[in-house]
């Protein structure tokens, strides 16, 4: 979350809901571990706080996976770091950026876009989809939600398989060569 950065409704209920899920799924795998740790409704509301405040910097897609994850390999209930590792590890084991990090680059980025040396094709893909404009506009608060639901969409795609790739535009060698008897003809017409 980039500091100051207002979230949307939608992106904070997807949050809640992935916090939510998180907690049921750590109830359902980890059932008598779960209530010896979390075994009070008042210390399963402060888990819940403590784990949502950690674990904020994180799209609810990618908290998701990290809970899929850290199930299949913990023979015992997880801990917050165990769990904010998966979700670093759900992003960097694609050896792609966090969508705060790409949004950021995308930010910077200068024209020529495909000529601009990206982490990562898809900040490239993500931008040009959600428009550059809107990126680099100043007074759009949801253009970092806008970003971040589009980059998750083609993180999930680069998953299933399909690449991105960006070639960058050619640029022309040399330029075309001046006619001097035109620019002798257009110095004499204007007296220049």
């Amino acid at each position: 979350m980039i500091p100051g950065q207002k979230i949307s409704n939608s992106e904070r209920k997807s949050f809640i809901e992935a916090i939510d899920n998180l907690f049921l799924k750590l109830e359902l795998s980890y059932h008598y571990q779960f209530y010896k740790v979390f075994g009070t409704d008042h210390r399963l509301k402060e888990a819940k706080k403590l784990w949502a405040e950690s674990l904020k910097k994180y799209p609810a897609e990618c908290i998701n996976a990290a809970v899929e994850t850290v199930i299949q390999a913990n023979d015992y209930l997880p801990t917050l770091t165990e769990v904010l590792k998966a979700c670093s590890g759900s992003m960097g084991a694609i050896n792609i950026p966090t969508p705060q990090e790409a949004f950021i680059e995308a930010q910077k980025s200068s024209s020529p876009r495909q000529s601009f040396p990206w982490t990562h094709p898809i900040i490239y893909w993500a931008g040009r989809e959600i428009g550059w404009e809107l990126i680099n506009s100043k007074n759009n608060n949801n253009a970092f939600q806008a970003f971040s639901k589009t980059y998750m969409r083609l993180v999930k795609e680069m998953k299933a398989g399909k690449e991105f790739t960006v070639t960058p535009k050619e640029q022309l060698d040399a330029l075309e060569p001046l006619d001097l008897d035109l620019l002798e003809k257009l110095r004499k017409k204007y007296n220049l």
